[in-house]
């Protein structure tokens, strides 16, 4: 493993405490929630039964935008971010604003817009979103290595700067979102390039997935007990985001692929974006 050296500031010394008991709601951090002597959290945030967030550029920037607005009135700092397609991964350092404040008001927000956009009602994320404490600068760096790999994981793309929905290209050009500042006071710029190029796999907070094996008889029972047989023979011809989420819910019961195109008639392309 490369050897990096720490450029000087000791950050840790400069965050303030965090605030104090929060109301109770269903973004409160509660006793379960490990909070950070650091005020850095590492964010999942994931689409309920695994349906896309993000269906077009559009969303993806103003979830961007809305993260901006409210860095602004509650002085946070984004140290970094990746959107993918149905999750989103954020790396937030809080001031005195507690992060379920934060995280409240940007996934408020930011459902009222996809649900208007799109005609929808009801829940748009899975349950709450899950953080984990940041305490060290090599743990600081891993996990923002980690949010960044995520497109290159997933066999988007094959470089990190190839991603557009990511704070990694932020690091080497115009910083839009990103505080990219806050790391740089740890780490240069190249090796924090070097630091990327590891070939390592960081050991961090991520989204479990249950692997369930079934046949295609389990699989059109599956299907016959979400769906009515009718409703799924048209589905080829159902708007596109329908189709990747019905394909979402199906692979979170279990469904392959190559299942799902077979028995239901969505592309190969459709069901594999759906992931």
């Amino acid at each position: 493993m490369a050897v990096y050296l720490w450029q000087g500031h000791n950050f840790w010394l400069r965050q303030k405490p965090i605030a104090s008991q929060l109301s109770a709601s269903i973004f409160a951090v509660d006793t379960a929630r490990n909070q950070s002597s650091t005020n850095i959290y590492h964010i999942i945030l994931r689409g309920n039964n695994k349906q896309q967030i993000f269906l077009d550029a559009e969303d993806h920037t103003r979830f961007l935008n809305i993260v901006s607005e409210y860095k602004r009135r509650y002085d946070f700092m984004l140290l970094a971010y990746c959107l993918m397609g149905n999750h989103i991964h954020l790396l937030i350092k809080t001031d005195e604003t507690p992060l379920s404040t934060i995280m409240k008001s940007i996934v408020v927000k930011f459902v009222y817009y996809y649900n208007v956009k799109y005609q929808r009602v009801g829940h748009l994320f899975q349950d709450r979103f899950k953080s984990e404490p940041v305490e060290s600068e090599t743990y600081l760096l891993q996990v923002a290595r980690y949010i960044h790999k995520n497109p290159i994981k997933a066999g988007i793309c094959a470089d990190y700067s190839d991603y557009r929905f990511s704070s990694y290209s932020e690091y080497f050009g115009k910083s839009v979102y990103a505080d990219t500042e806050f790391l740089f006071d740890i780490i240069s710029l190249n090796n924090f390039k070097a630091f990327h190029e590891e070939n390592v796999d960081d050991k961090v907070m991520d989204i479990v997935e249950n692997k369930i094996r079934v046949s295609d008889n389990a699989a059109i029972e599956i299907i016959n007990k979400i769906y009515k047989r009718k409703a799924i023979t048209n589905l080829p011809e159902m708007p596109r985001d329908v189709q990747i989420n019905v394909a979402a819910e199906l692979r979170n019961k279990g469904l392959s692929v190559r299942q799902i195109s077979r028995l239901t008639g969505i592309s190969k392309k459709i069901a594999e974006r759906s992931k």
